[in-house]
């Protein structure tokens, strides 16, 4: 089963406080919460806090990326048929799952609080696991070019989130040139892909390929709390680190 098809009663079940605590408690009044949340305080109970901690993570990506998905989809004045089908597109969603995301896409549209406190909880549920929260973000870039159009509304919201999240401003343009070169098939600078300077030394461009792909790698993503549903995210980040690499060492002739 597809993390949303788990999500409302799983989700319920670890109590989310703050900004997740609200919506959560909203959905369950109109959403069937069936016996997952019995079973997660079962877990607990058994003395098993690991396997609940790598739940409540994925729920806790899967929420936060639907939810600032709906606040960066509105951002712009207002929401497109193109963004809410990337929506579904980019997150895998299936037909049986599609009404409770899009419950959630919808009350988190209604809520009046803006993303920023969304942004801290993840960056606090998250805190120590930067690449999840690149992923999201990277995540969010692509719902952000779903239309065609990169409004400057969105990406002034996109570079507060990564503000939250402790990224650096060239980490932010590096996840930027690695996403809408995937999306719009365009090359772009693989030295912006890779995040160094067309002046690194061989051995520093090296060396930031590698660093990509061991946190790329969709294991060790998927230990962190990424939840198999996004794979596809880090595949296609996967493949424009190793597509810029390959023209780094051809245009200097590596091996």
């Amino acid at each position: 089963m597809s993390i949303w098809g788990k999500i409302i009663g799983g989700a319920v079940g670890f109590g989310f406080g703050g900004p997740y605590g609200a919506l959560l408690g909203a959905l369950a009044g109109h959403i069937a919460v069936d016996k997952r949340a019995a079973d997660a305080r079962a877990r607990e109970r058994d003395g098993r806090p690991d396997g609940r901690e790598a739940e409540e993570r994925q729920y806790a990506f899967a929420v936060a990326v639907v939810t600032l998905s709906a606040k960066l989809a509105k951002v712009d004045g207002h929401v497109s048929r193109d963004e809410v089908a990337a929506i579904k597109r980019v997150f895998r969603i299936p037909d049986a799952d599609t009404a409770t995301v899009a419950a959630i896409f919808n009350e988190a549209r209604r809520e009046a609080e803006g993303f920023e406190p969304w942004a801290r909880q993840i960056a606090t549920i998250f805190a120590g696991r930067r690449e999840l929260l690149e992923e999201l973000l990277g995540a969010l870039l692509m719902v952000a070019h779903a239309d065609g159009v990169y409004h400057p509304a969105e990406r002034r919201l996109l570079q507060r989130v990564a503000e939250i999240f402790g990224l650096a401003e060239s980490e932010f343009r590096r996840l930027e040139a690695t996403f809408a070169g995937a999306l719009a098939q365009d090359e772009g600078d693989p030295y912006e892909v890779l995040g160094v300077s067309a002046n690194a030394g061989d051995a520093e461009v090296r060396a930031a390929y590698r660093k990509l792909v061991r946190e790329t790698h969709p294991d060790r993503l998927a230990a962190q709390g990424l939840p198999v549903d996004f794979v596809d995210i880090a595949t296609k980040k996967a493949a424009e680190v190793n597509a810029a690499w390959d023209r780094i060492k051809k245009s200097r002739g590596l091996t």
